[in-house]
Parts: C-alpha cells; sequence; structure tokens
C-alpha cells in the first residue's frame, strides 16, 4: 500500500505543472537559499522520478534567467523578475498570449504554465525568458476569473457527470456531483457553473444551473453560443417590469418643450425584416433656396434614466446581438420594437441633429436637440433602391435629392482618404422548421450608402460638436468617441504578400497614400472573382475600430472626429452620447465627467464578444446547410492557408470548410512561410490564396462548426 500512496503522490510533480509550482515556491521564499533536497521536501517530490524532474525543471529556469544558482544544488529566487498583469487568451491546443498594458508583443504561456487560467481571465504573470521571437512567462495567480458558468453536454457517468466544453479552448472537463444536475439528461446542452477547484486538482467541480434543450437542436445551439460569450438572453424581472411602466402615449407638456417636426415630410428606409427603427430623415426647402435636413434619432435617453434597472442592463449588455436567427436586444422588445421604435404613422420623441445645406452637400447651419416627429412613411432598402433606380414610387423627387447630396457626401470622404469598403453579409434564407434553405449575400446599394452617409454625417457633426471648445480658453467637453488607429505595418507586409499571390502590388510604405491606393486596387477589380476575398483580407489588415475618451480620428472614414449617435436603442455608446449631448445644450453639468474610460472599455469589449457570437452563429448555420450536401463536389477558391492544410471557400454557397494538408494527393505537401504558400517537397507544385480547386463535401459537425473537405482536382476536367 506505501508503494501506491507513493506513486499516486508523486504523481502530482510531473513535468506537466512543475514549473508554475517551482515558480510559487520561490515566490514565497523570495530571499531564501533553498537546496534541491529542501525544494523537493516542499513540492512532495518523493520518489526518484520526481526527485530528477524537479532537478531537471530547476535547471531550466536557471537557464532561462528566471531564478539564480548558488551552487550545483542550491537555489534562489530573483530578484529582478517582472510580475506583470494581463488579459491571456488560450488557443485550441491549449497554450496561452497574455497582453499587457504598455507591452507590444504578448506573452507566450506553455500548455504546463496555465495554472488553471481560462480564457479572457485577468491574470498575473512571471516573465521567465525573454528573446528577439517571443518572451515566455508563467501564471502565478488568477486575478479575476472572465466567467464561472460554461455550456456544454452532459455526460452522466456511473459515481458523477462531466461537462464537455463547447468552448475547445477551456481545455478541461468540469466534473459535476449527481445532486447538482438538475433535471438535465445524458447527452443535454447544459450551462454549469464551476463552484470549487481544489489546490492540486486538475480539473474543478460544478452544479448545473440551467438546461438548455437537447444538444444538436437549433435552439439549444444558440443558447450555448450566447452564454459561451456570457450574453444573458433573458432579461431579469425587475428590468421587465420597469419597461412595462412606460408609456407609449406621448405626454403633451414635453411636447411643447421640444421642436416640432410633425409637419416636415420624414421617413425611415430600413431593412425588410427589421422591427425597431431608430433613425429617420426629414427633408424640407427653405426660402433662401437651401436644403434643411433632419437626422431623427430614437430618444431613448428620455425614457431609460441613468441608473434605472434599464441602464443597468443596458450597460451590462452594451449591445443587442444579432444571430442567424433570432435578435438577443440591449432593450426590453416594450421600448426597442414600440416606444422608441419610429414606426410609420405615429408621433415619437426623437433626439435630432439638423441640418441646414446646399445641394452640394455644403452646411450653413447645424442645430442638435430634442424633436417630436412624425414618420410619414417606411421604405424597405428595396423599396427605396427601385425608386432611386427610376420606378414611381412616394416622395421620388427627394428619395433622389438625398442620394445625390449622400453621394457627394460619400466622394468628398473617398477624396479626403477613407477606405472605400463594400460591405458584403451572408444571409440566410430559413425554412418554416428553422433550417436554413438558402445562402444569401447582400450587398451595398446606393439606397443602403444614401442611409449610411447621412448617419456618417450626423456622428461626425456631433463628435465636432462635442469635441471642440467654441470659444478659446473653454475646456473641452469630456465625451465618448469611436476611434480607428492606423494601420499595422506587420499586417499591412502580410496583405502585401497575399495581393502578390494574385499577381497585384500597391504601394503601402506611405501612410497618408495606404487608404487611396488599397481603394484604387479594389476598384480596378470590382469585378474580378478575388475582389471578396482581398477585401476581406484588407479589411483584417486593418485595426479594429474601439471606443474611447481620446479621441485620435477614425481612419477608416478619414474623419478628425467621430462618434456613435445614430443608434440608442441597440447600442449603449449612443445613449450615452445622446445624454453627454443634451447636457451640452442644455449647458447643464455632463453626467459622464468620471467613470466613462470604464464604461469605453467594457462596450468595447462586449462588442467583440458580439461579434464572436454572431461569426460562430453563421458557421453553425453553414454546417447546417452544408450538411446536406455532403459528397458532392464544388469549385471554390482557396481562402487560408496554414500549417495544418488549405481553407476554401465554395463559390455555389460561399460556406468555407477545410482541407487537411495530408490529403492533398500528388506529394508530400507543408506550408511554405517564407512564400506563404502550400508547397509540394518532390514536385514544387504550390497552391496560392485565392487558387481554384474543386473539393468534395466529406463530413460536417454542427457542434464542432467544421466542414471537412476532401481535395478532388484543381482542374474541371479532372472530377471524377
Amino acid at each position: 500500500m506505501s508503494k501506491k500512496r507513493s506513486k499516486k503522490r508523486s504523481s502530482g510533480v510531473g513535468r506537466k505543472s512543475l514549473r508554475t509550482l517551482l515558480i510559487r515556491v520561490f515566490e514565497k521564499h523570495n530571499s531564501k537559499e533553498l537546496t534541491h533536497k529542501e525544494i523537493c521536501q516542499i513540492v512532495d517530490a518523493r520518489d526518484p522520478n520526481s526527485r530528477q524532474n524537479v532537478f531537471d525543471e530547476l535547471n531550466v529556469l536557471f537557464k532561462h534567467g528566471s531564478i539564480d544558482r548558488v551552487n550545483h544544488f542550491t537555489f534562489k529566487a530573483k530578484s529582478n523578475l517582472q510580475y506583470l498583469e494581463g488579459q491571456i487568451d488560450i488557443t485550441q491546443r491549449g497554450a496561452g498570449f497574455v497582453s499587457c498594458e504598455g507591452y507590444d508583443k504578448d506573452f507566450y504561456i506553455s500548455p504546463q504554465n496555465i495554472n488553471k487560467a481560462l480564457q479572457r481571465d485577468t491574470v498575473k504573470i512571471k516573465v521567465i525568458k525573454q528573446g528577439r521571437s517571443r518572451d515566455e512567462a508563467v501564471v502565478v495567480e488568477v486575478l479575476k476569473r472572465d466567467k464561472v458558468q460554461f455550456v456544454g453536454a452532459l455526460r452522466i457517468l456511473d459515481k458523477h457527470a462531466v461537462l464537455i466544453p463547447d468552448n475547445h479552448r477551456l481545455g478541461l472537463d468540469i466534473e459535476i456531483p449527481k445532486n447538482k444536475i438538475s433535471s438535465a439528461k445524458n447527452g443535454d446542452k447544459v450551462l454549469v457553473k464551476i463552484t470549487t477547484w481544489p489546490q492540486g486538482r486538475e480539473t474543478p467541480y460544478g452544479e448545473v444551473t440551467a438546461v438548455l434543450g437537447a444538444s444538436g437542436s437549433n435552439d439549444a445551439e444558440m443558447l450555448g453560443i450566447l452564454y459561451n460569450q456570457g450574453i444573458e438572453p433573458v432579461f431579469p424581472d425587475a428590468v421587465m417590469e420597469e419597461a412595462e411602466y412606460v408609456k407609449i402615449e406621448l405626454d403633451e407638456e414635453e411636447i411643447t418643450r421640444r421642436r416640432d417636426f410633425r409637419d416636415i415630410l420624414t421617413f425611415t428606409i430600413d431593412p425588410l425584416d427589421a422591427r425597431d427603427f431608430d433613425d429617420a430623415i426629414s427633408i424640407q426647402r427653405l426660402s433662401n433656396g437651401n436644403l434643411e435636413i433632419g437626422v431623427h434619432i430614437a430618444d431613448v435617453s428620455h425614457y431609460v434614466q441613468e441608473g434605472s434597472a434599464m441602464d443597468i442592463e443596458a450597460l451590462k449588455r452594451s449591445n443587442s446581438v444579432y444571430l442567424v436567427d433570432r435578435v438577443i436586444p440591449m432593450l426590453p422588445e416594450q421600448l426597442s420594437n414600440v416606444v422608441c421604435s419610429l414606426r410609420p404613422k405615429e408621433d415619437k420623441f426623437s433626439f435630432s441633429a439638423v441640418f441646414e445645406l446646399d445641394e452640394s452637400g455644403k452646411i450653413y447651419n447645424e442645430w442638435f436637440g430634442k424633436t417630436v416627429i412624425h414618420s410619414d412613411r417606411r421604405f424597405t432598402y428595396e423599396e427605396a433602391q427601385d425608386i432611386i433606380m427610376g420606378a414611381d414610387g412616394d416622395h421620388k423627387s427627394e428619395l433622389h435629392l438625398l442620394n445625390k447630396i449622400a453621394k457627394t457626401l460619400r466622394k468628398r470622404r473617398m477624396k479626403n482618404g477613407a477606405l472605400s469598403i463594400e460591405s458584403e453579409e451572408m444571409r440566410f434564407r430559413l425554412n418554416d422548421q428553422g433550417f436554413p434553405a438558402e445562402v444569401v449575400v447582400k450587398t451595398s446599394k446606393e439606397a443602403h450608402k444614401l442611409v449610411e452617409e447621412f448617419m456618417l454625417l450626423a456622428n461626425k457633426q456631433v463628435a465636432i460638436f462635442l469635441g471642440k471648445p467654441k470659444q478659446e480658453g473653454d475646456k473641452a467637453i469630456t465625451s465618448l468617441y469611436r476611434t480607428h488607429d492606423r494601420p499595422d505595418p506587420a499586417k499591412l507586409d502580410i496583405f502585401s504578400v497575399f495581393i502578390n499571390k494574385f499577381g497585384y502590388k500597391v504601394d503601402l510604405n506611405q501612410p497618408e497614400q495606404i487608404a487611396k491606393n488599397i481603394n484604387k486596387l479594389l476598384g480596378d477589380i470590382r469585378l474580378k472573382n478575388e475582389y471578396s476575398l482581398i477585401q476581406s483580407m484588407a479589411i483584417r489588415s486593418m485595426a479594429k475600430a474601439v471606443y474611447e475618451t481620446e479621441n485620435i480620428g477614425h481612419y477608416g472614414l478619414a474623419f478628425e472626429h467621430y462618434t456613435h449617435f445614430t443608434s440608442p436603442i441597440r447600442r449603449y455608446a449612443d445613449l450615452v452620447i445622446h445624454r453627454i449631448l443634451h447636457s451640452a445644450v442644455e449647458k447643464r453639468k455632463n453626467p459622464y465627467e468620471k467613470g466613462l474610460e470604464s464604461i469605453c472599455k467594457h462596450i468595447s469589449a462586449n462588442e467583440r464578444k458580439a461579434s464572436e457570437a454572431e461569426r460562430e452563429s453563421t458557421k453553425y448555420f453553414q454546417t447546417l446547410f452544408v450538411q446536406e450536401h455532403i459528397g458532392e463536389v464544388f469549385e471554390g477558391t482557396i481562402s487560408g492557408i496554414a500549417d495544418h492544410g488549405m481553407y476554401v471557400r465554395m463559390k455555389e454557397n460561399y460556406c468555407e470548410g477545410m482541407v487537411p494538408m495530408s490529403q492533398i494527393p500528388g506529394d508530400r505537401f507543408h506550408f511554405d512561410q517564407d512564400k506563404f504558400c502550400i508547397r509540394g517537397t518532390k514536385t514544387k507544385k504550390e497552391y496560392n490564396f485565392g487558387d481554384t480547386v474543386f473539393v468534395r463535401v466529406y463530413e460536417v459537425s454542427p457542434r464542432k462548426r467544421q466542414v471537412d473537405l476532401e481535395f478532388v482536382s484543381d482542374q474541371k476536367d479532372g472530377i471524377n
């Protein structure tokens, strides 16, 4: 029995987690010299293998400069080692990368040094190795969990149950006692909360907090996606109760305090399936020949008071989330779809940006304030587009006039260096059972661009109004900006290599010319097959737009000042701007003098989570669609290259899958990092971005959101 005990104890000091454990030993005995024997006693290394593992790891730590050596068998802590804090991102292979403020490079954490950290946790790390290629560290402490609830499939065993997480980056299973599984059945999709994680144990204990449904059902999968990102699909009772007391009827006394636009032609232009309308446009000709154009935005701030239950929940959510088959709104539907929504033929309170301008788009006067409006007509994008293209319809002359001004504003932006990006959005037409029957790619047409330009105008002018002191010596208003930094030169280098595969070259060395040169390239290739791929790669080479209190401008739009004012129903940032703008117009104290920076970080982080949820939702429905075509051959374009294979986007349905490197026939292929291509070892045959190939749908896993493809041929006549 003693041998069995010894073996069991020694397993805890194997090489897997030993390095982190030793780092913590030297932290605790910071100034003390420790012999190998003493260290073995501390970490309970009793058998020869464990003691050798300890000695080997001590040598590695010394070699990396993490500890000092007193003599051959004696060590002590290094006094100048750096401790840093940051957020960890864990890869599918179990390694981590920690980003720390003030450091350009992330710190690499090997899988054995993760020390119970989970995806997006805030961790304390100790740097153990610094080099040219990368710096390495170990996690010494988890300071803050990003989340403690996880989604996955429940597997019920004899004595306990186990959660198999959907998120492979979690890297561990959660053990659940039988009395903590609620009403869940074997194989159900469940939400599990970690309750305890004992010291020295590889996996934590948890309990089931919600049963989402049978694994594989659309509803359970969508709920799983939301919970995995920490997005709550249901509003708290207190929020719903508060929303129910909001009256749809307008208060007559409040109307008298507002500028009345109800007699001026006003309409909305939105998608066919839109349920909330948060922006409208009014237009009238003034006596001096100029135009007065109003951009009217739902006055959410009138109904959602700062500090109320709805406001606290809206900040927590930060934005609405748009999955393929559902919307998770930021505000309860009583507000988002009814009270605040600028529905046709109804009087509504709005917050407006009103401009006097001529037909060239030159602004002569502007006004910001609270209004009451009446939408005369609800246009879908398709209806407005038909009229713009020449069809007869309501308010034809006004639509043509607005479109003329919008095109002038857009042309001016492009001339100033804005990026010309044509949005492409993959949509699914769902059948009555909620399964994808057709893939549709929607692109921006003139009707979309008309609305976009006037929304951009309002956002820009509000940002200028708040950001520029009115008189010399005035204090700048603390505000929130939507900022977009200049592109990273390293990402531009990758983009340059990418387009070179298609035979294109662009000068990306002159910062002030980058956007114009990319625009010229995109304009030249707009009708070519590779256009979509190259535009997508151009977007990925740019920085991400974020919310900040420091205004650094918006590179992609070529605006010195830019904020978000036009969508307070679905974005908390816009609600904040409405409150700041109203206080500025009324010459009252800014409600966000303090605490705005933390709000910016919070809503920027939640925006990323919403984007990830939306992207995963699309991937899931892609797999459902492709599942009906297993065994069929499709023409595709190589859309990605990695060391494990090639990604191919099928031209017919725009869905993407992967061909494993080992399955490419004709040679032993490998990823050539220098040439950024897949290359045959003997034949030297290359596969590059944008190459046309023919693939067969081999296997589909909706649970993994994965489509596996089989390489058929790179020639049309080679298809079997």
